[in-house]
């Protein structure tokens, strides 16, 4: 796998929009370059009292404000808000299909944009987390066609359900699943690349 092959697939792929909702979100899912193959940025979530969200691994983004352009603008805002990364100067090279969730504490619909950019090798070494983050870092897209690193994920308001997710760090902190787990998915099917929890969603 290499960035190049990455940047063929995503734009020959025609992302599934979905029609504009009451409540709006999207992430960036950042690329850079790597000895070990391209690498994609992830956070850990701080921990908040009734956030449904707190804790997880997740790309850097969050909900669309009114001041923002568009998705896009979110996705752009979020991570340089999150993480001090700026994509200002980074390479939009597609957008994955929306997905659907519910809006923290309110039970509604949201609606989740993710676009993939690329930055240039080296950039993110000295990320800046806020308040909102409480760890960020960059793990090989390798690491995603691991069948080892798949997990049963307790969610530990729910522990009696489990979800499949992929262990990137800590197995007690670190582990993607759920609306990230859903966009890796669609990523790898893009990309025709075998996805360490194929079948699982």
């Amino acid at each position: 796998m290499n960035i190049g092959d990455i940047r063929r697939r995503l734009k020959a792929h025609e992302p599934r929009v979905l029609p504009s909702a009451a409540f709006e979100a999207s992430v960036a899912m950042v690329l850079r370059p790597s000895g070990k193959g391209p690498e994609a940025l992830f956070i850990e979530r701080s921990k908040k009292p009734q956030d449904p969200w707190s804790g997880q691994m997740a790309f850097p983004g969050g909900r669309h404000d009114e001041t923002d352009r568009d998705l896009r603008h979110t996705a752009e805002r979020e991570t340089i808000e999150e993480v001090g990364l700026s994509l200002e100067g980074a390479r939009l090279i597609g957008r994955l299909d929306d997905q659907t969730g519910q809006r923290a504490g309110q039970g509604r619909q949201l609606r989740i944009a993710a676009f993939v950019y690329e930055v240039a090798p080296g950039a993110g070494n000295d990320l800046v987390p806020n308040y909102e983050v409480a760890e960020a870092f960059w793990v090989p897209l390798a690491w995603f066609e691991e069948p080892s690193r798949v997990i049963d994920y307790r969610h530990p308001p729910y522990p009696e359900v489990s979800f499949p997710g992929v262990v990137v760090g800590d197995p007690e902190r670190h582990v993607v699943w759920g609306l990230t787990f859903r966009f890796l998915c669609a990523f790898f099917e893009i990309l025709q690349r075998p996805f360490a929890a194929n079948g699982r969603r």
